[in-house]
């Protein structure tokens, strides 16, 4: 089995409302198991859960906010993929006509 912590546990270690973890539920920023009606997050998960809750609280970040960078960081992260896989190619290409 996972490692899992309760959505009850998460409130109370982090002091948040119990609305707010169900938010980032319903967004679809955080995914969750449940079990016998008790909602849990897995450890996994944990750091996405602290960074939306950082912004949330720390930097008073609503939902929406926090829905819109999390989509602009995804899409940082999958065009720096995208660049790597680039420049490997470009690499092979080059080195294909040096060596000719």
């Amino acid at each position: 089995m996972d490692e899992r912590i309760s959505r009850e546990e998460l409130v109370k270690i982090y002091n948040i409302e119990i609305t707010f973890f169900d938010e980032l539920v319903d967004s679809g920023l955080i995914n969750i198991q449940t079990e016998n009606e008790v909602r849990y997050l897995l450890y996994e998960d944990l750091p996405s859960f602290e960074k939306f809750t950082n912004w949330h609280y720390d930097l008073d970040i609503n939902l929406p906010g926090l829905e819109v960078i999390h989509n602009m960081l995804q899409k940082m992260e999958d065009l720096k993929q995208k660049n790597r896989e680039l420049l490997g190619k470009l690499s092979a290409i080059s080195d294909k006509y040096e060596d000719a």
